[in-house]
């Protein structure tokens, strides 16, 4: 008999269930996750341990930012995609760095940017579930921008 793990079956129905603002903020939210943990990486001893829990991690936390990164909607989106763009290929750049030189850095800096990134995209949220009339436009270029 096997049990299947609440936590996953919770994810499971969350993600099925999240608008496609709440799917974008998920992503940054996992992508910070994953660069936390390759910090933590830093204080194994053993080589192996090292290099593996910094390597995985950061290739999780490039895989969110290449799908982010890929699902921008570059007509629709204007200006927003084209920095998004930017932002994304700059942080996949420095994470890279990161993950050959085995230095924090980058991963501290990628962390900062996305929890700025994050924030905001919260606060857009949390603003347009308010349904603020100011807000609206502004808040539907942004999700075009994403492809949401």
């Amino acid at each position: 008999m096997s049990f299947s793990n609440p936590w996953k079956s919770y994810h499971k129905v969350a993600t099925q269930t999240a608008s496609p603002g709440q799917l974008v903020l998920m992503l940054y939210d996992g992508a910070i996750r994953f660069l936390e943990r390759a910090l933590t990486g830093f204080a194994f001893d053993d080589p192996a341990e090292f290099n593996a829990s910094i390597s995985n991690n950061i290739l999780r936390a490039q895989a969110i930012i290449n799908e982010l990164n890929s699902s921008l909607d570059m007509e629709k989106g204007g200006d927003i995609s084209i920095n998004l763009r930017q932002l994304y290929t700059y942080f996949d750049r420095r994470m890279t760095e990161s993950n050959i030189r085995k230095e924090q850095e980058g991963i501290k800096e990628v962390i900062e940017r996305l929890t700025v990134l994050r924030d905001a995209w919260s606060t857009m949220l949390g603003r347009q579930t308010a349904s603020q009339p100011q807000f609206d436009s502004s808040a539907e270029s942004v999700l075009a921008a994403v492809g949401a």
